[in-house]
């Protein structure tokens, strides 16, 4: 389950920008998980409430984490029609051709997180 490693990195980014800002403890972490990007949104809240319990310097049982679930949309260069791909290579429902870009649903990234300088919420 490689949601594990990534979630790692997540916490271990989160934690480093959270120690240069001074805080004692993140409050909550925002990811944004896009349909096609290969990571699994159970399985990485998962690994997220294993770290929870891990006595971690800023993360703890009271750090909540919230997924942003970015939908997968693919629009086709010759007809500019927009709609909802199952694969990352999608072939246009209008036209029927293999000339689509993927507009969203590929991202992965951490969009924010709240922390506070008071080790108790």
């Amino acid at each position: 389950m490689h949601e594990m490693s990534l979630m790692s990195e997540i916490i271990q980014l989160v934690s480093e920008d959270a120690r240069s800002r001074s805080f004692k403890r993140v409050e909550r972490i925002d990811v944004v998980v896009g349909e096609l990007s290969n990571v699994l949104p159970d399985a990485l809240e998962l690994a997220f409430s294993y770290f929870q319990g891990q006595g971690l310097v800023f993360i703890d049982e009271a750090t909540t984490l919230k997924i942003i679930r970015e939908a997968a949309v693919a629009r086709c260069e010759i007809c500019q029609w927009e709609f909802e791909p199952d694969y990352q290579i999608a072939l246009c429902p209008k036209c029927d051709q293999v000339s689509c870009v993927l507009v969203s649903g590929e991202t992965f990234k951490v969009e924010s997180y709240e922390g506070s300088d008071a080790l108790e919420s």
